[in-house]
Order: structure tokens, then C-alpha cells, then sequence
């Protein structure tokens, strides 16, 4: 099965408990290969503003933007 976001995919934030002040922003998405247990299948999404820290969210409380940004090492 494919991965329904890849890193670097960038998407609008529809909802978002880890952090309601992120909902509206557009992100880029950090995990290089499907999330598994460790973050309760969720993705991280970094890049929403200086104020927002990165958060996790599930596959349904983001939409893709059709864009896609460079993957860079930390």
C-alpha cells in the first residue's frame, strides 16, 4: 500500500489536536516513510510559522496542497 504523504509534501492544516493554533497553516510533512507506533500513526508536520512548533497530526485533519519542497537532512 502507498504512503498517502511523503516527506516534503506540503499540506493545509484542517485540524489538529496536538495543537489547535496550527489549524489553517500550511506545512511541509517530515517523515520519510508511513508513521507507525511510536506516534500513534500520525504525522509530523514542520514549517507552520515561527510561533507554531512542529506538530503530529492524523492523514484525515490534513489536505495536500499539490506542492512539494525539498527534503533536507537536520
Amino acid at each position: 500500500m502507498a504512503a498517502a504523504f511523503e516527506g516534503g509534501d506540503e499540506v493545509l492544516i484542517v485540524a489538529c489536536a496536538d495543537n489547535p493554533r496550527a489549524v489553517g497553516r500550511t506545512g511541509r510533512v517530515l517523515d520519510e516513510v508511513e508513521p507507525g507506533p511510536l506516534t500513534g500513526g500520525r504525522w509530523t508536520v514542520d514549517q507552520l510559522g515561527w510561533t507554531v512548533a512542529p506538530v503530529l497530526v492524523h492523514a484525515h485533519e490534513i489536505r495536500p496542497t499539490g506542492r512539494k519542497h525539498p527534503v533536507r537532512n537536520r
